[in-house]
Order: structure tokens, then C-alpha cells, then sequence
């Protein structure tokens, strides 16, 4: 199994900054994409921002222009750069990774972190 932390969440004024940081442990040999996700309070998961194995980015309409993702040296981590927070940012945000086994390439994984707490006050 792959092991996924995320940190980096905490309590900011609007129009504040929050870096999140997320490692995967583990089968980290063919990671194809990480992303993150978040959920708020009676709101549907949806996907915040994602980077494949090739750097490509994908980001929800809502984010773009304020929220970064990026790849850390080692490829099994990924960070989100938060720039001028809003409260409807507020949520519990998800590191996902999605991967293949090395004896089964063609069948992909999803592995979820614990979640980490953004609150974005008014």
C-alpha cells in the first residue's frame, strides 16, 4: 500500500497564504498523478489541483491564479501554495495519489491522506 501524510493546514485571516505539503511512502516507483482534493462542511470532495508524473497541472475554475501545485525534488512529494485565501476555501484538504504496482502496471490505484483542516476567516 501507498502510505499519503499531508500538513501544512492551519487557521488564516482572508487574503493569507498556507503552503501545504503531502508524502507518499511506500510504492513510490510508479506514481502517475498527485493531486489534492478537498471537502467542506456538507460539500461533495472535488478535485482542487493535480500534477501527473509529467508535470502536466490541472485546476478547478475556482483556484486558478491563487492556488499553485507543484513537485518536490523527490517525486513522491507534492506541494499546494495558497495565495489569497477566501472562506470559501475553508475545508479539509486531501492529498491523493494515484499509482500502479510494478507486477501489475495496467491496474491504477488511488491512495488518500488523513486530511489536513484549511480555515479561511471573514
Amino acid at each position: 500500500q501507498v502510505q499519503v501524510v499531508e500538513s501544512g493546514g492551519g487557521v488564516v485571516q482572508a487574503g493569507g497564504s498556507l503552503r501545504l505539503s503531502c508524502g507518499a511512502s511506500g510504492t513510490t516507483f510508479n506514481i502517475k498523478a498527485m493531486g489534492w482534493y478537498r471537502q467542506g462542511t456538507g460539500k461533495q470532495r472535488e478535485l482542487v489541483a493535480q500534477i501527473t508524473s509529467d508535470g502536466n497541472t490541472d485546476y478547478a475554475e475556482s483556484v486558478k491564479g491563487r492556488l499553485t501545485i507543484s513537485r518536490g525534488n523527490a517525486k513522491n512529494t507534492v506541494y499546494l501554495q495558497m495565495n489569497d485565501l477566501k472562506p470559501e476555501d475553508t475545508a479539509v484538504y486531501y492529498c491523493n495519489v494515484r499509482s500502479v504496482r510494478p507486477w501489475n502496471l495496467g491496474d491504477e490505484y488511488s491512495d488518500w491522506g488523513q486530511g489536513t483542516q484549511v480555515t479561511v476567516s471573514s
